[in-house]
């Protein structure tokens, strides 16, 4: 099974005509996912690899069932584009885009509660169940290569490392059952331990690997959701920039690789994870052994 898609679901590209999403078009179609359409106002009646273009989503939505939509719009764009595909009834959202004022991040997480959707980004690459379905840029040209049906399931702030684990994984023959490039920016629609509560519903994921950078809560939550509901799933993360620790006051990765205080260092992350019995890889080539020794039963 899978989380948020399958072979079933239909999504729309809002933008589909700017240069990056022309490719990410074509990458759609060719693993096999079903795209059904695409908004660029102004350009209705053209089409891009074959797929309709349109105004706006209402005229797609009022012809058929529209699941998903990703939103690859400039950063000005996107809380509108993102009402629009909300009001239309579409029910998960992929924000590729980066760079949108976190004001307006925060109106989209909102306006999306209220109705009952899924948010997925923004500055996101989307997500994939192998084999079925993706949404988004997520696996570029390696997707094939990279992602295999099975049952681990793969939640990373990066695009390129979500790719990076899976392969790892594939390599030593774990497949996924879904992966979901949540995002790297200080503000998202769905946090590791938002995300959680899906996995541990779907009966054939068996394990959870998660790629983490300093800053930010989202480790200190999941560590807290593994503690409080005594997950049935083991997790395995791996953490990267831990060398930001002895150098204060330094950016790395992502917009939401902000440290605030002690409590967003990568040490102090670690530690928590540790105490919740996350195991922590020291090297993304350790990660495949480590939910081998999880998965028959030896602790974290």
């Amino acid at each position: 099974m899978s989380i948020l898609i399958d072979e079933r679901t239909t999504f729309i590209i809002q933008g589909i005509t700017g240069r990056e999403a022309v490719s990410m078009t074509r990458e759609c179609l060719d693993y096999g996912s079903k795209l059904v359409g695409g908004v660029t106002p102004g350009r209705g009646g053209r089409g891009v690899h074959g797929v309709p273009v349109y105004d706006t989503v209402k005229e797609i939505t009022s012809q058929q069932r529209v699941d998903g939509s990703v939103l690859t719009v400039p950063p000005a764009f996107v809380r509108d584009a993102a009402f629009e595909a909300i009001e239309n009834g579409i029910k998960l959202l992929v924000i590729v885009t980066e760079r949108i004022p976190r004001g307006e991040v925060a109106q989209v997480c909102e306006h999306a509660r209220m109705h009952g959707a899924r948010l997925i980004g923004p500055n996101c690459l989307g997500l994939i169940s192998p084999g079925k379905s993706k949404m988004g840029g997520i696996g570029g040209a390696a997707v094939k290569r990279a992602y295999t049906p099975g049952h681990i399931g793969v939640m990373s702030r990066s695009g390129g490392m979500t790719t990076e684990i899976s392969n790892t994984l594939t390599a030593a023959g774990f497949g996924q059952s879904t992966a979901v490039s949540i995002g790297g920016d200080a503000i998202i629609g769905s946090t590791y331990a938002e995300l959680m509560p899906l996995f541990e519903a779907d009966p054939e994921t068996e394990a959870i690997v998660i790629y983490s950078e300093p800053g930010g809560p989202m480790e200190a939550q999941l560590a807290e959701y593994v503690r409080a509901t005594k997950s049935r799933l083991p997790v395995v993360a791996f953490m990267a920039g831990k060398f930001m620790d002895a150098m204060p006051g330094m950016r790395f990765g992502h917009a939401g690789t902000i440290v605030e205080g002690r409590a967003d260092t990568a040490a102090e992350k670690i530690a928590r994870m540790q105490d919740a019995g996350i195991s922590v890889a020291e090297a993304i080539q350790d990660i495949p052994e480590i939910v081998r020794s999880r998965l028959n039963g030896k602790g974290a």
